[in-house]
């Protein structure tokens, strides 16, 4: 039977009550494009750099970031990820350059 999961004003301390959730794209040593979630960005790039986040980036080392949007939750942040990675490289490559250009 599964313990039920408690909190405490401590524990409740530890998590943030809003974590940003993003959707970011890196591009790899190859040129191509990974589509991933994450609510602490540094972290992740490091994790990814380190050879640790994802079989498919170990392979493609060095990667670069060159795109990112906040979401409002986790699930959001889900939801953007599927819809990106349904794009086409094309489209993604817009998506991109739109971004650059607005900032």
């Amino acid at each position: 039977m599964p313990r039920e999961q408690r909190t405490t004003p401590e524990t409740d301390l530890a998590r943030p009550s809003n974590p940003r959730w993003l959707v970011y794209l890196l591009r790899c040593s190859d040129g191509s494009l990974y589509t991933g979630i994450t609510n602490d960005l540094p972290k992740r790039l490091k994790t990814h750099a380190a050879g640790k986040a994802s079989r498919y980036t170990r392979s493609r080392l060095p990667i670069r970031l060159v795109y990112q949007e906040p979401q409002a939750g986790r699930s959001g942040a889900l939801k953007r990820e599927a819809a990106i990675k349904r794009l086409t490289r094309p489209a993604k490559l817009r998506l991109i350059a739109t971004a650059r250009a607005c900032s």
